[in-house]
């Protein structure tokens, strides 16, 4: 089985070339209609101060699916190959990390994964980049308590 939790666009038209159909599911098992359409392939650029001041960029290769009512409508890899293709001609999109958007109740923003059959949406998190200058207060370790009515000495470290 392959599995690739960050998926690069050079990784993605490899499997495309070798697979019979795009199927795409949600990281909670949800299947996404098999008439979805790539509505678009582009690459992104963000640039930004993270909270510790550090500049930073990040590029990633985007593609946002959608779907309509025409559910005899099927993305054939050997199609998407070639709509990648024709962007990375036409725009000079890099090998970067792929990203795809999703609408459910709003716009999602979800890393590719590929489970030997199915294209896998992983879900995304916010996180801090610079933990080591934040003012972030430690996690106190959780005590043991004694059952009611057992006194506890303070210098045991129970209280």
């Amino acid at each position: 089985m392959y599995l690739c939790k960050a998926m690069k666009l050079s990784t993605l038209k490899k499997l495309l070339s070798q697979i019979p159909e795009i199927r795409f599911e949600l990281s909670d098992g949800t299947i996404i209609p098999t008439h979805v359409h790539i509505t678009e392939v582009g690459e992104l650029q963000k640039n930004f101060i993270d909270c510790g001041g550090e500049v930073r960029m990040e590029r990633l290769v985007t593609m946002q699916l959608w779907y309509a009512e025409d559910t005899h409508h099927r993305l054939e890899p050997n199609k998407l190959l070639q709509i990648i293709e024709l962007s990375e001609n036409k725009l000079s999109i890099g090998d970067h990390e792929v990203e795809v958007e999703y609408q459910q109740s709003t716009v999602g923003r979800y890393r590719l994964s590929f489970n030997g059959s199915v294209f896998q949406l992983l879900s995304t998190q916010t996180d801090c980049l610079a933990k080591d200058q934040c003012i972030i207060p430690s996690t106190k370790p959780k005590v043991r308590l004694t059952a009611s009515g057992v006194k506890c000495d303070p210098q045991s470290g129970c209280c």
